[in-house]
């Protein structure tokens, strides 16, 4: 018999069930389930307010959920993932069916990474329409990487644990301004990503204007010292253009683009082949300056929200 469970907090071995289910999908699949927000509060916890959903058949954990209730604009977010040698028996609307009656009616949104013909199946069956997309973008370090060029005043260094946070959480809501992830960062979601093992001061670069942060680039390096899985597959370590932000006053005197060029510089001194970077499938102008750097679509993300 199935069974759904919700929990705000998972035990150890809820933890540990849900990341080897996570790991086993993302070797059928080729691209992870979940999100790195969802895998942050999965491993550490998070958000009081946001539950996650187990689903076992018999004793087997078959599935797992995560909805993210916070958004008082755009409402509740979810994303789930299904064993897949459960798949094919309907647990997938099962497991969607018990996030929408969690989420007390708000429009649910449903996070489906890597545009797979499952995630839109179910998103049919569940009466759900495609609402946002967001593209990944690769681009070979091998290649011809342009110099820097910095406008007179701007001065770059790499980020300070422990003295840079505050100011960087600043600018990093005036740079998002209305973004609906980017833009709604704290303090503590900073200071999670520096308890990780992947984050790595030198690699994020803080460009600042008469000692006033202007902009930066962080970047980020997937599968560095994790080469072997837990089941034995080698993964090519890769890096990403994480987050590039510039200061509204900046914008239009080429330091975004000096700033992704001094990053992809970094990733390739690091002995890394490639590089990757999410963007919104309708910002055109940030598409545009990723394809003059070099980059080429390479996969989509995509959201669902109920029709």
């Amino acid at each position: 018999m199935n069974e759904v469970r919700i929990e705000a907090h998972l035990s150890d071995k809820e933890v540990t069930s849900a990341l080897k289910l996570v790991r086993a999908a993302t070797d059928e699949d080729g691209i992870s389930p979940l999100s790195e927000h969802v895998l942050l509060h999965l491993r550490y916890g998070g958000d009081p307010l946001a539950r996650s959903f187990l689903l076992y058949v018999a004793d087997d954990l078959a599935g797992y959920a995560h909805l993210d209730p916070t958004d008082p604009v755009q409402g509740p977010s979810a994303e789930l993932v299904v064993q897949p040698q459960f798949r094919g028996h309907g647990l997938g609307l099962e497991l969607l069916r018990a996030v929408e009656a969690e989420a007390n009616g708000g429009k649910l949104r449903l996070w489906a990474h890597g545009d797979l013909p499952g995630a839109a199946g179910l998103a049919r069956r569940a009466g759900f329409e495609r609402i946002r997309a967001l593209w990944q973008m690769r681009r070979s370090l091998q290649t011809r990487i342009g110099r820097p060029q910095f406008a007179d005043g701007i001065t770059v260094r790499t980020f300070v644990p422990g003295q840079d946070e505050e100011a960087w959480t600043a600018l990093n809501r005036r740079a998002f301004v209305g973004h609906p992830e980017q833009g709604t960062w704290t303090r503590a979601d900073l200071d999670l990503r520096e308890r990780e093992p992947w984050f790595d001061k030198d690699g994020f670069f803080l460009a600042e204007r008469d000692g006033k942060l202007a902009g930066f680039h962080w970047t980020k390096i997937h599968g560095e010292d994790q080469g072997q899985d837990a089941d034995g597959h080698h993964h090519e370590p890769i890096g990403e253009v994480y987050v590039v932000g510039v200061d509204p006053d900046e914008r239009g005197t080429g330091l975004g683009r000096a700033l992704t060029l001094a990053g992809l510089r970094y990733l390739r001194s690091r002995g890394l082949f490639q590089v990757m970077l999410y963007v919104d499938e309708t910002n055109t102008a940030a598409i545009g300056l990723y394809e003059s750097l070099g980059f080429s679509h390479w996969g989509t993300d995509v959201m669902y929200a109920a029709a």
